[in-house]
């Protein structure tokens, strides 16, 4: 009795994502069906300008979101394995300031400066969104390691276990649901935050935002900001359910 409460419980748990997953996909594939449909109550002016297929519009968000919020991770988690091992409070003050800092740089202002090395597109933004999403993951890596019960480190210590098995076999696993809260919170603020590389030349679903938003026309708005909101919501409750595994 209680596996099939427990089975009915896991199975509605993951209707919210399914429902996000297919409303992203219907938006996706079916928007001209869509705005057709709405066509009675959309303005005489409201049109559609952009030319990249939606889909297409999804990998090129997805790309940028994506890549650098990986490395963004991979950078977070190595800072976070030094500050642990070293076990250095001045390293530990150092690493936040710097994360702090580089979170209170407008975006823009990163992508201005980064333009006339890196070039118009993806580069710029990447950069961008990759600085943003290095602070809540180093953040999280930190307060995780530290969250580990000394007892439990004592332990390992007893056992004979080396600085780095500790590291693996304790403080990864024992940390690992606020690592992932921490990707959580890094990946959901760069899909939202994405949107502004289409103002260098990047792609995703802020062109047509910016576009809308030049030529007045709320449908091409709604066009880019409800996928991006579908996709953030989607990506939270995928990894709410992986910081849950992981716990």
């Amino acid at each position: 009795m209680n596996e099939n409460k427990s089975s009915i419980h896991r199975g509605c748990s993951w209707m919210p994502a399914i429902v996000y997953f297919v409303l992203f996909f219907l938006w996706i594939f079916y928007f001209p069906v869509l705005q057709r449909l709405a066509a009675p109550w959309l303005p005489a002016q409201a049109r559609i300008v952009s030319r990249t297929p939606l889909y297409v519009m999804a990998g090129q968000h997805l790309l940028l979101s994506g890549l650098s919020t990986a490395l963004a991770v991979c950078t977070s988690l190595f800072i976070g394995v030094l500050v642990r091992l070293s076990r250095s409070g001045e390293l530990k003050t150092i690493v936040m300031s710097a994360s702090s800092i580089g979170e209170t740089i407008p975006s823009v202002a990163i992508i201005a400066l980064a333009v006339p090395v890196l070039g118009y597109g993806n580069g710029p933004c990447i950069l961008a969104l990759y600085i943003y999403a290095i602070l809540p993951v180093v953040r999280n890596a930190i307060i995780g390691f530290e969250s580990v019960s000394p007892t439990v480190l004592e332990a390992g210590i007893g056992m004979g276990m080396s600085r780095f098995q500790l590291l693996w076999q304790v403080d990864l696993p024992l940390a690992k649901p606020i690592i992932v809260a921490g990707i959580r919170m890094a990946l959901v603020i760069n899909i939202s935050a994405a949107t502004i590389g289409a103002t260098i030349g990047a792609g995703g679903f802020g062109v047509p935002i910016i576009s809308g938003i030049r030529v007045y026309d709320p449908v091409m708005v709604i066009q880019g900001s409800v996928p991006v909101l579908l996709l953030a919501l989607l990506a939270d409750r995928l990894l709410r359910h992986g910081q849950r595994r992981a716990g």
